[in-house]
């Protein structure tokens, strides 16, 4: 139960590679429109298992999500994930943040309908069902599916604004030379132009 002294923060995981537009419309919507005090933004590491080369370094993309986040106090950058052993799973992490953290704040996931389709395929899902919400968003190549968790009381939908802006859409957009400057927040832009990133 969430008391006045407790932040309720929703952890947004992805690679982040580049975080866009999207990514922030969605973490802003659930700052506002939901019962989420916080959004964090926890950025994947790169595994030691595979190299993809595509993959930016951990802390290029963490300083393009700090960059894009700044100006907006609800909305944090996480690098909590950097230090864990790998490969790791959600779930630890969220063992991590609980042993961190304490009682101070309360952690929520924040995936896409997508996503949620193979929860049940993650490690210990039950677990982080357990002990944590889980509030959805829509996709619109996926619609509505109906599945296991249909009405399950941890997990919440929230009707954000439908975003299918992907980065390796912009990836692909960069490395043939096109302007993606409105999908991207002009911090994270003016940064990966000038790092010369993608191309």
């Amino acid at each position: 139960m969430k008391t006045s002294s407790t932040k309720k923060i929703g952890l947004y995981f992805g690679t982040f590679n580049p975080i866009h537009i999207g990514h922030l419309v969605i973490a802003n919507h659930m700052a506002e429109y939901s019962d989420l005090d916080e959004i964090w933004f926890v950025v994947t590491p790169r595994s030691p298992f595979k190299k993809k080369k595509s993959l930016l370094d951990n802390y290029h993309r963490y300083e393009m999500v700090y960059e894009a986040t700044k100006d907006y106090p609800k909305l944090k950058p996480s690098n909590i994930e950097f230090d864990l052993p790998q490969p790791n799973y959600t779930v630890n992490t969220l063992v991590h943040l609980g042993e961190k953290y304490g009682k101070s704040y309360t952690f929520s996931l924040i995936m896409g309908e997508d996503n949620l389709k193979g929860f049940h395929k993650w490690k210990n899902y039950e677990v982080i069902l357990e002990n944590h919400d889980v509030y959805v968003y829509p996709r619109i190549s996926e619609g509505r599916v109906e599945h296991r968790f249909e009405g399950h009381p941890k997990i919440k939908r929230v009707s954000a604004p439908i975003m299918e802006i992907s980065s390796t859409f912009i990836r692909k957009a960069i490395k043939e030379g096109k302007n993606v400057r409105p999908l991207l927040p002009e911090a994270v832009w003016v940064y990966a132009d000038e790092m010369n990133f993608y191309r």
